[in-house]
């Protein structure tokens, strides 16, 4: 790979990949980490990276890299202790977008990137798989389960209102 394929590449996905990995860690700053942290790997190793597999060798290295990010954080555990006047209360609001994120934020992290890559992204099984090291028919039958499972959250009418 060039340095002008690279930048084509970066150019061509940077906001796609963001947008995955955003929706996965629901933080804006952690999730550009994990982009950079990304693309740095990629100009690392762009000599070994066949240009028309840019894409799925990039979307591959963010999606590990978030995983990597998503253990950390969970082996560092911070505790804070609010006061009742500083503690924020979050008030039930019927907006569609926090029911859906809601619904998405109970599967598994695999589940939500299988979900995030097909429907939101609109990869291909098989570029799907490739991603997270997946053959597939495993894709297939992970996504239909995490979409059984949106279902069941969605169609409960206390879950909507």
């Amino acid at each position: 790979m060039t340095e002008r394929e690279y930048n084509e590449c970066v150019r061509t996905y940077a906001d796609n990949v963001y947008r995955f990995i955003l929706k996965n860690l629901k933080h804006e700053e952690d999730a550009k980490d994990v982009v950079q942290t990304s693309f740095e790997k990629m100009w690392r190793n762009r000599d070994e990276i066949d240009p028309t597999k840019s894409k799925s060798y990039l979307f591959t290295v963010a999606y590990h890299q978030m995983i990597d990010h998503i253990r950390k954080v969970k082996r560092i555990q911070l505790k804070e202790e609010f006061s009742e006047q500083t503690r924020v209360q979050d008030r039930p609001a019927s907006n569609l977008k926090k029911v859906l994120e809601e619904a998405l934020s109970r599967l598994s992290e695999t589940q939500r990137s299988l979900v995030l890559l097909k429907d939101y992204e609109g990869y291909s099984y098989d570029e799907i798989g490739q991603i997270m090291g997946l053959s597939e028919s495993q894709v297939k039958v992970y996504l239909h389960r995490a979409r059984v499972q949106l279902k069941e959250y969605l169609v409960k009418i206390e879950n909507v209102i």
